[in-house]
């Protein structure tokens, strides 16, 4: 049997991806719209109403303009952007959570894919929150470095100009200063935080990759707990989980002279989970790849999960 597929959205750089992985499958018939009618509400209503998954690769307002468009009870709706990331009536597409998360994945039939920022910092954090030793009151803050194409085709274009000398783009670069990144009420939802994190995003000179860092000051904490024993909670809690590895404590093998690599998971669906730290702080990271876990893989597993297909179809 084939799944009919539509991928709305599909020249956009998470468009892309998620077709360039689909098209190799055996099981997946993928729907195509002519680019000249990629606009059109009609031929769009037509292909997302006669497919069994909708892929919505669009900006917020053009998302939910075709979760409308979707009349019947037969289509299944994924959703990258971050039009329903929120909405209770959608489910949240992060399956590692915990195995309620996949369940409800399972069974829905509007999935909304996080985002890349916020899968790494849920992943870190949200454990440490559960089990209680993170303080849902916590005055959390986060960092995090990414590469440009989570910028979209407009800041590719400007890192990628032929000929460009632009100084200012060599120096990694700090966004959302105004402190109201789109990613942040979802990090402050899905992690269980009465207040949203400090979060302070910064794009740098590559085109994928990211890590995700958390400081933690122990003496803030609810329970006395060292850096390595966070380390082992956090190998634990992902234990048997295919795409989030937590490493070995405090590895220096893991390092390049001291030196975190943001784009070690590139190409890949992995999240990899590091602590650092020492007696008196404790620092989180997670990496991923932002086009990866952060984008179109993360919607091909959800795809999976809802299809009863093998998880990890198309994603090794």
């Amino acid at each position: 049997m084939k799944y009919r597929v539509f991928v709305d959205g599909q020249e956009g750089t998470t468009g892309l991806e998620i077709n360039e992985r689909l098209s190799k499958r055996t099981d997946i018939e993928l729907l195509k719209i002519d680019p000249e009618r990629r606009k059109d509400p009609q031929e769009r209503s037509r292909l997302l109403n006669g497919a069994d998954i909708a892929f919505l690769c669009l900006p917020d307002a053009a998302a939910r303009e075709s979760a409308s468009l979707v009349t019947n009870n037969k289509t299944r709706i994924i959703d990258a952007s971050t039009a329903h990331r929120t909405d209770p009536e959608w489910t949240y597409g992060l399956p590692e959570l915990s195995s309620s998360q996949r369940a409800l994945i399972k069974d829905s039939y509007k999935v909304s894919v996080p985002g890349c920022h916020a899968t790494g910092f849920n992943l870190a954090l949200y454990p440490l929150v559960r089990e209680g030793i993170v303080p849902a009151d916590y005055p959390i803050t986060c960092q995090s470095v990414t590469g440009y194409s989570g910028g979209g085709k407009r800041l590719i274009e400007q890192y990628e100009a032929a000929g460009s000398n632009n100084k200012k783009l060599k120096s990694p670069r700090f966004y959302a200063l105004g402190l109201n990144h789109k990613h942040l009420p979802e990090m402050q939802k899905v992690s269980g935080l009465l207040y949203p994190p400090v979060f302070t995003p910064i794009v740098g000179e590559f085109y994928r990759g990211m890590a995700v860092a958390i400081p933690l000051l122990k003496r803030l904490l609810n329970k006395k707990i060292t850096a390595k024993e966070v380390a082992g909670l956090m190998e634990a809690y992902y234990s048997g989980e295919r795409f989030v590895s937590v490493m070995p404590y405090q590895s220096d093998s893991y390092l390049d002279n001291g030196f975190f690599d943001a784009t070690g998971c590139n190409n890949t669906n992995r999240v990899e989970i590091f602590v650092f730290g020492h007696s008196e702080q404790i620092l989180v990271i997670a990496r991923l790849d932002n086009l990866g876990k952060g984008a179109s893989g993360a919607a091909v597993q959800n795809m999976n999960i809802m299809l009863g297909a093998e998880e990890g179809t198309g994603l090794d």
